[in-house]
């Protein structure tokens, strides 16, 4: 064979590890509305940056008359590319193929590319689109998941990691995404379950939909396992390439400074977004909005344990994570889904060198027998971990109520917050002003003459006494009482004036969050 044959030989395999499992299966594919595993990185890389490894891999199975079904590139495709000039390493697992199930060699590739973007300290993502593990290999499958699981463990903090659910993932294929920071969804495509329908109804007897157990809807919403979903394949990948502009390559560099508004703007709305009436609810994102920079805000968990919000966004340029309670949801209380939704998302900020940014009005922890009996107490406990563990950067601004433990939990002075701010309307106390009357003044108020008359008067003594921020700021807990509207240059100023902190905890094998 001369040297051109060869390079038409090249040529040949290639186009064949290309095509997949085939024609008829890739049309199959798009009847069902899905792209294959290539056409998914043509959408979510820059164009043309994508650059493959191991196409010529073959699985090297010889039972169930597998040596007669080799494909090159086996059911998954690896390599590199870049995001808006960006590296990341890709894995897209390839349904044609087997039903993107995974064995020995497709483990084998996964690994390798993880290895890379960890020497190479660059995000990792990948395209999950798999029946699970290959039955025909065995506890090879299974070995192959477990060497996955450990460079996902091992990358934890280290790069960022993101997981997009492109189809079916069921059994051990949902947990290497269930490690990594952020999974995205598809509605009407997507489902995660350990288990899927058939198990359930030979083991529960309850009849179930694979949407139904494990969707998009479902994880979004009730699990909070999805962090994101999304209405098409299109539109999770262009979200996932939004979310990376927020983040640094590793947890050694900083996240990509885009200046993009004016740094001392003021918002005369942030004057009269907080109701006169305490009790009155508002909605945070609006005041979110009119601060940071272009009012964009990407929320994480959006659809999820909507009393408290949690998203990145940008800040005189800076990329900061915000952590909001939200009265326009349960009065912002927190609760268990909520404070868990939080501290995970202070801990992931924290790793990678994002500032935290902390909108506070929570009247305290939601209370009755639901949320003592399933832990409310260790979930409490794990956003309080979080934020005393967290050394980056940490504002805080209280926009209204700060009442008892929850004062204590979201990002106060106590707990190594830098910059702590209140506009006037706050009110920083053990509890409400109506309930600590109740108590503290319950005899005079049984002996007056108008208990009604008597409570409101004692009340607005109390707000005078105790629930203002000045009392707070007379001892140092708030840096500042500012007027609302000059928020944005404020937060600003401080992110500046924390731009080279340094702190640090003390020297451990790792702590035991209350999990």
């Amino acid at each position: 064979m001369n040297e051109k044959s060869k390079i038409q030989h090249m040529n040949d395999l290639k186009a064949q590890s290309r095509l997949g499992g085939g024609q008829a299966r890739i049309d199959a594919q798009h009847k069902k509305g899905r792209l294959t595993a290539r056409e998914r990185l043509d959408v979510l890389l820059d164009k043309g940056s994508f650059h493959e490894v191991d196409a010529f891999v073959v699985h090297r199975t010889h039972d169930f008359d597998l040596d007669k079904q080799k494909i090159m590139s086996d059911s998954v495709v690896t390599g590199w590319g870049t995001i808006e000039g960006r590296l990341v390493y890709v894995y897209s697992q390839d349904f044609t193929v087997f039903g993107g199930s995974l064995g020995e060699v497709h483990a084998a590739k996964i690994c390798k590319i993880m290895d890379m973007a960890m020497k190479n300290g660059a995000p990792m993502i990948g395209l999950n689109d798999s029946g699970g593990a290959r039955i025909q290999e065995g506890v090879v499958a299974l070995a192959g998941y477990s060497d996955i699981f450990l460079r996902n463990t091992l990358a934890s903090g280290v790069i960022p990691q993101i997981s997009a659910i492109m189809g079916p993932c069921a059994g051990g294929a949902v947990y290497s995404p269930a490690l990594t920071d952020f999974i995205f969804m598809a509605r009407n495509t997507s489902y995660m379950f350990v288990t899927g329908p058939d198990v359930v109804k030979a083991v529960t007897h309850e009849e179930v939909t694979q949407e139904e157990l494990g969707g998009a809807s479902v994880h979004s919403e009730k699990s909070g396992v999805c962090h994101v979903a999304a209405d098409s394949e299109a539109d999770t990948l262009y979200l996932m390439r939004k979310l990376l502009s927020f983040l640094p390559q590793n947890n050694m560099e900083d996240a990509p400074f885009v200046l993009s508004d004016d740094p001392l703007r003021m918002e005369e709305g942030l004057n009269s977004i907080v109701p006169d009436d305490p009790n009155k609810p508002y909605d945070i994102k609006e005041a979110i909005q009119m601060i940071m920079d272009g009012g964009n805000f990407f929320e994480i968990h959006e659809n999820y344990a909507q009393n408290v919000v949690v998203g990145f966004a940008r800040l005189g340029g800076h990329s900061v994570g915000i952590v909001a309670n939200q009265p326009a949801v349960l009065a912002g209380v927190l609760d268990i889904d909520a404070s868990e939704k939080a501290g995970r998302f202070v801990r992931f900020c924290d790793a990678f060198n994002i500032p935290i940014i902390t909108f506070e009005d929570v009247p305290g922890f939601l209370p009755g027998t639901h949320q003592e009996h399933h832990g409310i107490i260790r979930s409490g406990a794990k956003l309080l971990y979080a934020y005393c563990e967290a050394t980056v950067p940490k504002l805080t601004v209280i926009t209204r109520k700060a009442y008892g433990g929850a004062y204590c939990v979201m990002s106060s002075k106590h707990i190594r917050s830098d910059v702590n701010l209140a506009w006037p309307s706050a009110e920083i106390a053990v509890m409400g002003p109506d309930g600590a009357v109740s108590i503290i003044f319950r005899k005079e108020l049984e002996a007056a003459d108008d208990p009604i008359q008597k409570k409101a008067e004692l009340v607005a003594d109390y707000k005078e006494k105790f629930a203002s921020p000045y009392v707070a700021a007379q001892r140092g807990y708030i840096d500042d009482v500012i007027e609302p509207k000059e928020t944005r240059p404020r937060l600003i100023n401080a992110l500046e004036m924390l731009s080279n902190k340094r702190d640090a905890n003390p020297a451990k094998k790792h702590g035991n969050i209350p999990l």
